[in-house]
């Protein structure tokens, strides 16, 4: 069974698409990044130009019920203009087999938030906080069997199903996952989920080696399954940002007041002892730039990475600490980038993620696959202008961490099982 859109001729086929259109709005519910709606026009402009026809959908935010404000009627306009032709909106998208029958070729409709139904997530909505566990159970029992008809009728509106939207591909929602069981023959993913699938085989099944993983971000906890997957897999492991912190106290340092997570020095010293074993470069901040507040303007100074006074706080890679860096990304031939080495969000102490970002962009000029994914490593690499400088920019925060944890996605098993 063919699985990419390439393979599948769309001519007078009415196409159901899942894209990933949850775009950040203002107060006058005008689109501030349209990135999300750009990356999937290859997708839905091929079945167009094949002569098929359009239904899309997607989520907006995170409603608890319909809620104006998170309505897709807002994006209409945007999308349109996009593709180039009118489309259509489903104010409801569970009453719009009209619209989807009268669909002729070219022609696009866009499904309301699937969001404002509970069934789409599958879980109950509007439960008493004192709710018994039976009444738990029933309320849950019951979004269950309503939910295989809420995707029936999804299903209903098309000759064939691609999933899109790779921002999703971990929820085992109703629309990425369980309506593709009824297209067994002509369900497939877009060119953006094809894109991500590559992208992660080419880090973790077909890396070119050495083959190096940068793991930032606050806190460990958050990236525990994906640093013990790693260690088995990489041949250097750098580790930064505040998690990097829990690591130097795990080995005796002292770190003043930088953030850390005592309740995980057990797992640390086991990734590290692991990495040893298997004779893998852990490299870790050898010094750090801190400040004596969580504030841009508070005054800054570099201590060793294990004697920080205990009035200061670890904000930022210091130069010494990614020159290091440097040389072992610069002999990399397959770079994994996930979270930022400092207090991305306050400039004076940017400057390590954005070095990590100009590191990549060198490193791919000299032929190295490098993939990007977590919300501030896709913000530095653009914000400096190096998306187009990466190999690959993937779209999913937590879809991707959870490919990385080795995972395997909802939204991506429905579709090759």
């Amino acid at each position: 069974m063919q699985q990419f859109i390439d393979k599948y001729n769309f001519a007078g086929k009415r196409a159901i698409v899942r894209v990933d259109f949850n775009v950040p709005l203002n107060e006058k519910f005008e689109i501030t990044d349209d990135t999300r709606i750009r990356r999937a026009m290859p997708t839905l402009k091929k079945v167009l130009a094949e002569g098929g026809s359009l239904i899309i959908m997607s989520h907006l935010g995170r409603p608890k019920k319909v809620d104006p404000k998170f309505s897709l009627k807002h994006i209409v306009g945007r999308v349109s203009e996009c593709l180039g032709v009118p489309v259509q909106f489903a104010p409801d998208c569970q009453k719009a087999k009209a619209q989807a029958d009268a669909l002729k070729p070219g022609e696009v409709l866009l499904l309301e938030n699937l969001r404002y139904y509970a069934e789409e997530e599958g879980k109950p909505r509007g439960l008493a906080e004192d709710a018994s566990d039976e009444e738990k159970k029933a309320a849950k029992a019951a979004v269950k069997a309503s939910q295989k008809e809420f995707v029936k009728t999804l299903a209903s509106y098309a000759d064939c199903y691609i999933n899109d939207a790779f921002g999703t591909a971990h929820r085992a929602h109703g629309s990425t996952a369980l309506i593709a069981e009824y297209f067994p023959n002509d369900k497939m993913f877009g060119y953006l989920m094809e894109g991500e699938i590559k992208a992660i085989d080419n880090v973790l099944k077909n890396a070119q080696r050495p083959l190096t993983a940068i793991i930032g971000g606050s806190k460990v906890s958050s990236k525990l399954a994906v640093l013990k997957n790693l260690v088995g897999k990489v041949d250097n492991l750098i580790i930064g940002g505040g998690m990097g912190y829990t690591f130097i106290k795990a080995k005796g340092g002292k770190i003043g007041q930088s953030l850390h997570e005592d309740e995980l020095i057990p797992d640390a010293l086991e990734i590290m002892k692991e990495a040893a074993e298997r004779g893998v470069n852990l490299s870790l901040s050898v010094a750090t730039v801190c400040g004596q507040s969580f504030d841009n303007d508070t005054p800054r100074q570099i201590f060793p990475i294990d004697q920080i006074p205990d009035e200061w706080e670890g904000m930022d890679a210091s130069p010494e600490s990614l020159k290091n860096w440097r040389e072992i990304i610069m002999k990399s031939k397959t770079i994994l980038w996930n979270g930022p080495v400092g207090v991305f969000e306050l400039p004076n102490f940017a400057k390590g993620t954005l070095q990590i970002a100009q590191d990549l962009a060198d490193a791919t000029a000299q032929g190295a696959y490098t993939l990007v994914g977590g919300g501030d490593s896709v913000a530095a690499v653009t914000q400096m202008g190096f998306a187009d400088k990466v190999s690959y920019v993937s779209t999913g925060g937590g879809a991707m961490l959870e490919a990385i944890e080795g995972k395997i996605l909802p939204g991506i098993a429905a579709i090759q099982d």
